[in-house]
């Protein structure tokens, strides 16, 4: 089987990794994945990355010359994505960039035009219910009538897709795997002595954006009301929520409880996790009416949480989007922005640590079935199976 999967996401060799394992899931399969040639991530001014091929046996990364450096919806490929398609001629074309995406369309139009027959597929997060407006409405009418399969990254993606008139193979599992081999339980005690930890403190834990919609304030004041508990605080990541965290928490009067780390390495992360007694996801939900967004936000994932759970740390998470299904009954799942209720599930895995032992088994067990490169590779390639099947009878 021959795949082509195309998107800026890969341009990081760490997220190849699932792709990498689905190469050599069976013999036979290949995998190429495009990624544009020069890339500017968050739209950061002088920020360039310049691309580089690689490869490891049936799996090879290619950089093709692109168009919008910093745009996912207008990125597009250059000429020699055409020599590319005529020398591997794919049988899966997968673009990752969603369903409005010009390079979606492109790939879809070379594709019949070369004849290859390929199944045409794209990934989304997209998980808030939109309209398109005229021109963009006739690009993604375009796209998803020649759709083949469509990968999407939660439940919620994929019912408002079937709502737009999407009716055609679906399969839902997020974009990236978690390396289990990187997260995994590793005692900790140096790095928590660095940290001011000590040995019967309970660390509760968030990684993450310090904006309003991880709720992080609602995290705060949830443990302001269990300072009679020994705990602390631990908040890795940044962003512009970083100063009203430490008000918060000096009005509170749990400033000496609170741990910020910022511009912590992904490869590094692994050992502040460790540290944790319990990770929290408080994700809210937001609107339209709200924020200065068109449409809103709610959590499409929450790749921190398999993460955790992958390192055997019981995990709570609001129900915010995709994360009680990512959760499932591995974990706690509180309505989001309710203190009480977070207060409650705190309170719970403090007090009752047969409980939070169990959830941490329990966590890493749902983590190897479903959310480890392989497994996620395993459950790509047979959904490209089955439409591979769908072509033949059809033929």
């Amino acid at each position: 089987m021959r795949i082509l999967v195309a998107s800026h996401t890969y341009i990081v060799a760490l997220n190849c990794e699932k792709l990498r394992t689905l190469a050599h899931l069976e013999p036979g399969v290949e995998v190429t994945v495009v990624v544009p040639k020069r890339w500017q991530p968050g739209g950061v001014q002088n920020q360039i990355i310049e691309t580089k091929a690689w490869s490891d046996g049936s799996f090879r990364v290619i950089p093709i010359s692109n168009f919008s450096q910093n745009n996912q919806g207008l990125l597009t490929f250059g000429w020699e994505i055409i020599s590319l398609l005529k020398q591997f001629r794919p049988q899966i074309i997968q673009v990752e960039q969603g369903s409005k995406s010009f390079a979606y369309a492109q790939l879809i139009t070379l594709n019949r035009l070369l004849g290859l027959k390929a199944k045409n597929v794209f990934f989304t997060w997209w998980n808030i219910p939109y309209q398109s407006k005229f021109p963009v409405s006739v690009l993604e009418n375009y796209n998803l009538t020649h759709t083949d399969g469509l990968v999407a990254g939660n439940l919620d993606a994929a019912e408002i897709l079937r709502d737009r008139g999407y009716k055609k193979a679906v399969t839902v599992m997020p974009q990236l795997g978690v390396d289990e081999r990187l997260f995994s339980r590793r005692l900790q005690p140096e790095l928590a002595s660095q940290l001011g930890i000590k040995s019967e403190e309970f660390v509760v834990g968030f990684v993450g954006r310090f904006v309003p919609e991880k709720g992080i304030l609602t995290l705060v004041k949830a443990l302001t009301g269990l300072q009679e508990l020994p705990w602390k605080l631990l908040l890795l990541g940044r962003g512009s929520l970083k100063e009203t965290i430490i008000t918060e928490a000096s009005k509170a009067g749990i400033k000496d409880r609170l741990i910020i780390l910022e511009s912590v390495p992904h490869h590094e992360v692994p050992r502040y996790i460790n540290l944790m007694n319990v990770l929290v996801l408080p994700s809210e939900t937001t609107d339209r009416f709200k924020t200065l967004t068109a449409a809103g936000w709610k959590e499409q994932f929450g790749h921190v949480l398999i993460e955790a759970m992958a390192t055997k740390i019981p995990v709570i998470g609001s129900n915010s989007g995709e994360i009680p299904n990512v959760i499932g009954e591995a974990g706690l799942v509180f309505p989001e922005g309710n203190v009480e209720a977070l207060r409650h599930c705190i309170r719970q895995i403090i007090e009752q640590p047969e409980l939070s032992q169990k959830l941490a088994e329990m966590g890493y067990k749902r983590v190897i079935e479903k959310y480890t490169n392989k497994a996620l590779a395993q459950q790509l390639l047979a959904f490209y199976k089955k439409l591979l099947v769908a072509r033949e009878e059809n033929l």
